[in-house]
């Protein structure tokens, strides 16, 4: 990879961590679904596919933290802790999916597919062990809860979203 390539992921993957930071504030304005939004995964996930699966998984891991620093949110206990793992399992695999997948437009969709589940398991492990693995009442039905009914609005615009960003991009850089 040339150190001109590196400094594009470079800055790629800042601006990346900026729209993480960012737009949390834009979608909190929504009334009743704006963090249904999930609007730190679509950043991560797009650094994953744009900027390869070591970008995503750091701006991942250390989006949540930094948002905390600065702003206070979100809580770092359990929410921020898990987002994290979360955050970074989104963009390490999507950027591993769409690596190693055939460059057709159907895999774009396996790749963000695939990385949402994986960001889910994810987030449910480490809810788990942050709840402890006794009777801590974060079970199935709080996994699904969390991981995938409340998460309904964002998942929605993360399929419709991300591979129309990821299309764009590639007609961009081939033609």
């Amino acid at each position: 990879m040339s150190s001109k390539s590196n400094l594009f992921r470079m800055i790629l993957g800042a601006m990346f961590l900026a729209l993480a930071l960012l737009l949390p504030f834009l979608t909190g304005q929504i009334p009743r679904i704006g963090n249904a939004l999930c609007p730190m995964h679509l950043p991560v996930l797009l650094c994953g596919f744009f900027c390869g699966p070591w970008y995503g998984l750091t701006v991942g891991l250390i989006a949540p933290l930094l948002r905390f620093v600065l702003f206070g949110m979100p809580p770092l206990m359990p929410t921020g802790v898990a987002m994290c793992f979360e955050l970074a399992a989104y963009g390490l695999t999507s950027g591993i999916l769409y690596r190693v997948l055939p460059r057709k437009k159907p895999y774009i969709y396996v790749a963000l597919t695939g990385a949402m589940l994986a960001g889910r398991v994810v987030w449910g492990i480490v809810e788990i062990i942050l709840f402890g693995f006794g009777n801590s009442g974060f079970g199935w039905a709080a996994f699904m809860s969390g991981a995938f009914l409340n998460a309904v609005p964002g998942i929605i615009v993360q399929i419709v979203l991300i591979p129309v960003l990821v299309m764009a991009l590639e007609k961009y850089t081939s033609g």
